[in-house]
């Protein structure tokens, strides 16, 4: 069920499925996205575990929080949001793109609320990013590039993020400009944009600061990208898997920046297996 929850002063949107009692897996989208993106996973995974996704503050259907956008406050936030549905429990978390970075975020800052993790084309191993994300990190170009979005635009954003065109659908689209036309939207992606790149591409200061922060916490791992990410290119992979020497790893090829959706069913299984190794 989606609904909409009041967190910190502020309204998040989000989709709890699944019986409460079973354990539960915390989804989270990436920069601009919403909790859509992990549509699949819910109808995939809810039969065995509480399935919860979020709309990360700014994003998607949610406000803003007060604080600046960053990590650390996503991943507040979040941690936040669950607290709200009254699930305390350690969390299966499953991050995609900037949802990775907030899971290895919510890692550091909270480990005894992080049962797994598993990344999914992950923001935080390399620098390469595509040429869009970088531009938007440019002042006064970002803004005047996002407060000129057009349908058309959008079309070709979505396009980007599927090896298979065909992913990109009206309904889609339709839902972008959506959320795209809320009054935090901008402000918070150019934030985000910013905080995180350059026109050089991802800064490394965050980078080396959280994955050593995040060693100090072992947690099994699995980390899965797609060959034909064009986003965040899929020789992150080999970085990924550097500073997770113990982590799983899957590689689908033909897949895009979103194999939770391009690979719904093979991703379902393959996630599902190493989430029932540690139930």
């Amino acid at each position: 069920m989606i609904k909409t929850l009041t967190v910190r002063g502020s309204t998040v949107r989000v989709h709890d499925t699944g019986d409460p009692a079973h354990p539960p897996v915390l989804l989270l989208h990436g920069i601009g996205r919403s909790l859509e993106d992990w549509d699949a996973t819910h109808e995939r995974l809810s039969g065995t575990y509480r399935v919860i996704s979020v709309d990360l503050p700014g994003f998607g259907l949610s406000g803003r929080m007060p604080e600046r956008a960053s990590l650390e406050s996503f991943a507040s936030s979040a941690l936040a949001t669950v607290d709200v549905l009254g699930e305390h429990r350690p969390l299966h978390v499953m991050g995609n793109s900037l949802g990775g970075a907030v899971a290895m975020r919510l890692l550091a800052g909270a480990p005894d609320r992080v049962r797994t993790l598993t990344l999914v084309g992950s923001a935080g191993f390399g620098r390469e990013v595509i040429y869009t994300l970088r531009a938007l990190a440019i002042p006064v170009l970002g803004r005047r590039l996002l407060t000129r979005m057009d349908e058309r635009t959008m079309k070709q954003v979505e396009r980007s993020l599927f090896h298979d065109p065909a992913h990109a659908t009206p309904a889609r689209i339709e839902f972008a400009m959506k959320a795209f036309a809320r009054p935090d939207f901008v402000a918070v992606y150019l934030e985000t944009a910013k905080a995180l790149g350059t026109f050089r591409g991802v800064r490394p200061a965050w980078r080396r600061t959280l994955l050593a922060d995040v060693s100090r916490h072992n947690r099994p791992t699995l980390i899965i990208w797609g060959e034909r990410d064009l986003i965040l290119p899929s020789a992150h992979l080999t970085a990924a898997c550097a500073a997770f020497p113990e982590a799983e790893q899957h590689l689908f090829p033909g897949t895009g920046h979103m194999p939770q959706i391009e690979r719904a069913d093979e991703f379902a299984d393959l996630a599902g297996g190493f989430l029932a190794r540690y139930r």
